[in-house]
């Protein structure tokens, strides 16, 4: 990468359905803009690199989250979070407004970023700690730790923390 380039880094410390979303959206769109980009997964974030993805809603605490339904939008009351079953029904409804509305599926902007060359770092610290291997993850990526990351950063224009 040459001095006058641009590059941005991306801690991915999230793992949920609707955090997902802003790293690989992210991601994709500075490499679409020619960006040099390495995400970093560490923690919950990990399992976004899993070769099969069971994303879920957690919606116990976000206030921000509504949903359009019947006309307006309409948030879910946190005391509701508590029901077993309810992250399941809110998964479902996201899964399916993505769908409606055409967005991308994860697994879809996961295999983008792959194409654009992303370079995508799972941490070591975490597989171990967490009992994973690379055997568990889709192919491509590369492992690493804190040193690795901060060596990127260190260098990137952008650093992103999401």
């Amino acid at each position: 990468m040459s001095s006058e380039q641009k590059s941005m880094s991306i801690i991915v410390t999230k793992g949920s359905l609707d955090w997902a979303y802003p790293p690989f959206i992210l991601a994709t769109t500075a490499a679409a803009m020619g960006l040099p980009v390495t995400m970093f997964f560490t923690f919950y974030g990990l399992p976004l690199l899993f070769k099969k993805l069971d994303l879920q809603v957690t919606a116990a605490g976000n206030t921000a989250m509504k949903m359009p339904m019947m006309g307006m939008h309409m948030a879910l009351p946190n005391l509701m979070t508590a029901i077993p079953g309810v992250d399941a029904a809110c998964s479902v409804m996201m899964k399916n407004l993505i769908k409606k509305k055409g967005v991308a599926s994860i697994e879809d902007l996961r295999e983008m970023a792959v194409e654009a060359e992303v370079r995508m770092i799972a941490c070591q610290m975490t597989l171990d700690l967490f009992e994973y291997s690379k055997d568990d993850m889709i192919d491509g990526i590369e492992i690493g730790g804190a040193a690795t990351y901060i060596e990127c950063a260190t260098q990137a224009d952008i650093n992103l923390f999401i």
